[in-house]
């Protein structure tokens, strides 16, 4: 069975749901410490040909907690009305627009300010939009070690999910060593995505990396499942 394990991000990448739609099974792993300045609470829109970054901004509280346990500001509200002001600025010209904009309101429905509820759930429901139907399980909910750490804590964690392929994405190279995942029993792969491109407005320019935000306001359905086979894996 392969298993991939991320982190929970705020309307990430295509990468980040290719990773789930070629896995069996997807651990969204929330109770690591949060990191500032990552992509937990904030991500890439486009405007006007050039990269927008949102953030959501989080209630302060000690930075020795885990990311289940930390919650979004009292601001929210405004920044979520905020965002989806200027989703319609942006993007009110993309051909999927109307399609996107009930998805992403329908997910600010979602009445939680923690961080792990609330993108669990949105990362949920943009899979049920895109049929991509493996299930999903937070980190939290897994009886594990929680001494293990790095390399240790996802071998732990592969392990009583009886899984025996790993599958992370390609920038994670440096972080693991193939011959402690051999000694478990378990394959190490990486996924690196591969040549993502289709029309935005200017379509002589692609601005890569953005939110899957982006993805959906371009394509259609069908389109984005081409897309998310675009990955080749590497041992």
């Amino acid at each position: 069975m392969k298993v991939g394990i991320m982190q929970p991000y705020l309307f990430p990448y295509i990468g980040y749901f290719q990773l789930i739609n070629c896995s069996d099974l997807f651990v969204i792993y929330d109770d690591v410490q949060y990191i500032n300045r990552g992509w937990i609470n904030r991500n890439r829109l486009l405007n006007k040909d050039q990269p927008f970054l949102f953030t959501m901004s989080l209630k302060k509280d000690s930075s020795t907690l885990n990311i289940n346990e930390r919650k979004f500001s009292e601001e929210f509200d405004n920044e979520s009305k905020k965002l989806l002001k200027s989703l319609e600025y942006f993007y009110s010209k993309a051909p999927y627009f109307k399609d996107t904009m009930n998805l992403i309101t329908d997910i600010f429905q979602f009445n939680t300010q923690n961080i792990s509820e609330f993108i669990s759930n949105h990362i949920s429901k943009i899979c049920k939009h895109l049929d991509i139907k493996t299930p999903l399980l937070l980190s939290s909910e897994i009886n594990r070690d929680p001494s293990l750490k790095g390399e240790d804590a996802i071998i732990d964690i592969v392990s009583l999910l009886k899984g025996d392929h790993y599958i992370n994405p390609i920038g994670g190279t440096n972080l693991y060593s193939k011959n402690q995942f051999d000694i478990n029993g378990i394959q190490l792969s990486f996924l690196k995505t591969n040549g993502i491109r289709y029309p935005q407005f200017n379509n002589d320019e692609f601005v890569s990396n953005l939110s899957i935000i982006d993805v959906l306001m371009f394509n259609s359905k069908s389109e984005i499942s081409e897309l998310l086979l675009k990955y080749e894996l590497f041992k």
